[in-house]
């Protein structure tokens, strides 16, 4: 996306989140345009991106809605990614190749530098062109498509944890054991590492996005209730295996 579009998924998704912007009621994009002092172009990039995300649907003649969302998509989000990611690591500890393993020390030696310096941008794209290497050792040609597109809609969601539930060195140290199997050719570890860092980050974010949907708060709800929604939660997308 440009510059402005992603200015405006900002605008849309903080409006949402502080009740400025409310599903059931239809907006239109020379509105939402004229409000921000940018031209519909960028704001029609930015809701078809929205769309894609399920945070708005349009409807001839009438505009745009909001949609709600919240953890049970994220959870949905994360069963998904729970199907393709451990497979394809799973792969990659048969497959890869010397070359393609020097790509992910340097990636790692990346996000380490990016921990220690706390540049949580940065952390992320090197964090993101990990999983697609991953992907690459394993000689997928589609599930790269369908993660980078979920990783995608769950940025647009406004969803992480970095800063909140954990440090860059936390997220840094989880992808440590799925690199080790993969170096040792250990197929079923680096599966089960895989899968064991997804669940962490997806009950996390279903976590934080539970207690967003929560008028009372977090403050309002015990740690145990809290935990025992978000295992609810998990337990109606994600078939353990």
């Amino acid at each position: 996306m440009t510059r402005k579009a992603d200015a405006v998924v900002d605008y849309v998704r903080g409006a949402i989140q502080s009740g400025a912007m409310k599903p059931e009621e239809w907006y239109s994009v020379a509105q939402l345009a004229d409000q921000m002092g940018v031209s519909r172009s960028p704001v029609r990039e930015a809701l078809l991106k929205l769309q894609e995300a399920g945070l708005v649907r349009f409807a001839k003649n009438r505009g745009f809605e909001i949609i709600e969302t919240g953890a049970s998509d994220v959870a949905e989000i994360f069963a998904i990614r729970l199907g393709l990611e451990p497979p394809a690591a799973y792969r990659a500890a048969r497959l890869r190749t010397p070359e393609q393993l020097a790509t992910v020390y340097q990636l790692m030696a990346d996000m380490q530098k990016c921990a220690d310096q706390g540049d949580e941008t940065e952390f992320f794209v090197h964090d993101r062109a990990l999983h697609v290497q991953l992907y690459e050792m394993s000689g997928s040609r589609y599930g790269q498509g369908v993660m980078e597109r979920l990783r995608d809609i769950t940025g647009i969601l406004g969803h992480t944890t970095a800063g909140t539930s954990r440090t860059l060195h936390d997220i840094l140290n989880e992808h440590r054991p799925i690199i080790e199997a993969i170096i040792a050719g250990d197929p079923a570890e680096a599966a089960a590492t895989m899968r064991e860092h997804l669940t962490i980050t997806g009950k996390l974010l279903t976590r934080q996005a539970l207690l967003a949907e929560t008028d009372e708060g977090q403050d309002a709800l015990s740690d145990s209730l809290v935990a025992e929604k978000v295992e609810a939660v998990w337990s109606n997308h994600v078939i353990d295996v």
